[in-house]
């Protein structure tokens, strides 16, 4: 890729030493001639165009005083017919006058016209104008002498126009040249100022904080009671916690649904049940009933949940809009609402009927409810059955002996018969809630005890669940070891 080195065209050195002269002239001499050449054409240029300014600026005050004078006089020029044309200049020019303080021509810049006083004031300079103009009709000896004050006026006006064209012409060339070149007076300084944030010196009184405090990742973390730690629950809402039905909803739901008149009173009288949140707690009441085998009271529960959530839709006025429409005669908007009613209970419906479905297969299969089961887990123990005694002195075997004679019937034959298969026979024909309170009457009871299981080793039968034993316990041991 070939490099542009035409940026540095408009470069201009002053002190360039990459410069070749003829062998009789001093080459030092040379550039610091050349240097000042350039110093004082820059400078002869900047003070050109300092000049050329400040005369534009003034010629432009004294173009404004002659276009008031002209226009004046054309004002007055029906009155000149009548009139003495003098008197009638006369007062063109004092009507033309403006503004005193604006009649003091602008202050000249340091420097330009240095050798020549002072501009004289606008009113001069009009003065002289017309002084001008008299001695020109003078000469000249018009017929008119106003209509031809006035075209003298406007040949002066017309000149100075040209002046103000061929300025501003020379001025762009000089300043199309000074922009040209890359000075050291281009170079300006771009950001040569800092800010510090500083702190606020605190109020007498008021305590310093630490700003030292380390940020920690965990800050629930303890050190020493890390279990802890972990345990601490978290604040924040969980999004998948289980819809709630409010006490309202549950109220609205009993509203039937051609009630229209109720619904629109109810809602009136309590406007926060128009949330997404009540008509999910409706329409979990809905499918919750559709699995009961209530079909009229699921159809209704979302007929007043889709009521909810049409009034939310329809925006700010959409409660009265909603039983507007709902109640008029042959409105397009029943038809709307009744199908989404229809629709939404047909899956619910569905859906129910899938679940019940399922639930039914799932208990054929399982054989029957949840039940509690009594079994040893460790191998090589049992559970042993031990009957309180009837007639004991002991304080803690008269409890158990109470507890005992607190259980059913068919509970204390099945312990008396010393089986643990009756036992649980029994306790799977129990609600597990119950059986499991059962279970921890055994304990306080001391009914249940667990054993080491006694193995006659010179049966064929013990030898056997000997071995049992031990390929169980190598098992586990492998399983336990991590290499």
């Amino acid at each position: 890729m070939p490099v542009d080195y035409s940026k540095w065209d408009a470069l201009e050195l002053s002190d360039d030493s990459d410069i070749e002269v003829h062998p009789n002239v001093d080459k030092r001499s040379f550039i610091r001639a050349k240097q000042n050449q350039i110093h004082m054409e820059r400078q002869q240029r900047r003070h050109q165009i300092e000049t050329l300014k400040y005369e534009r600026q003034v010629n432009d005050g004294l173009m404004n005083r002659i276009s008031s004078l002209l226009a004046a006089l054309k004002r007055h020029a029906a009155d000149a017919e009548t009139r003495n044309p003098g008197e009638v200049a006369f007062q063109a020019v004092m009507e033309s006058a403006g503004n005193p303080a604006d009649d003091k021509v602008p202050e000249r810049p340091p420097g330009v016209h240095a050798n020549v006083e002072q501009p004289p004031s606008y009113t001069k300079m009009m003065a002289s104008l017309l002084d001008q103009v008299n001695k020109a009709l003078d000469e000249k000896k018009p017929e008119n002498r106003y209509t031809a004050m006035m075209e003298e006026i406007e040949d002066h006006l017309r000149k100075v126009q040209e002046l103000q064209s061929d300025l501003l012409k020379k001025l762009a060339e000089l300043e199309k040249v000074e922009s040209s070149k890359i000075t050291s007076d281009s170079i300006h300084t771009g950001f040569d100022s800092s800010h510090i944030t500083k702190s606020q010196p605190s109020a007498p009184g008021e305590k310093k904080v630490d700003d030292s405090k380390v940020e920690l990742l965990n800050p629930n973390f303890s050190l020493t009671k890390p279990d802890e730690s972990k345990a601490t629950p978290s604040s924040e809402p969980d999004d998948d916690d289980e819809v709630q039905t409010s006490p309202d909803a549950h109220k609205f739901a009993q509203i039937k649904a051609s009630d229209y008149r109720q619904s629109h009173a109810f809602i009136t009288a309590h406007p926060h049940i128009l949330t997404e949140k009540e008509t999910d707690g409706i329409l979990v009441l809905a499918f919750d009933a559709q699995l009961e085998g209530k079909d009229d009271f699921a159809q209704q529960c979302v007929h007043q949940a889709l009521l909810l959530q049409y009034c939310r839709a329809l925006g700010r006025d959409g409660v009265a809009m909603f039983f507007k429409r709902i109640t008029t005669k042959g409105h397009q908007a029943q038809e709307v609402f009744y199908k989404d009613v229809r629709d939404t209970y047909q899956r619910i419906k569905n859906r129910a009927k899938e679940i019940n479905a399922q639930r039914a297969a799932e208990g054929g299969s399982a054989g029957g409810v949840e039940q509690i089961q009594l079994h040893a887990v460790e191998p090589g123990t049992e559970i042993k059955i031990r009957i309180p005694p009837e007639n004991s002195e002991d304080e803690g075997e008269k409890n158990a002996r109470k507890i005992f004679e607190g259980f059913s019937d068919e509970m204390k034959k099945a312990l008396e018969s010393g089986s643990l298969d009756k036992v649980n026979e029994v306790l799977g024909k129990m609600k597990v809630e119950d059986a499991e309170e059962l279970v921890g009457l055994f304990g306080e009871a001391g009914v249940l005890s667990l054993e080491e299981q006694i193995i006659d080793g010179t049966t064929e039968e013990g030898q056997k669940k000997i071995k049992e034993l031990e390929e169980q316990a190598a098992s586990e041991s492998y399983a336990d070891d991590p290499e």
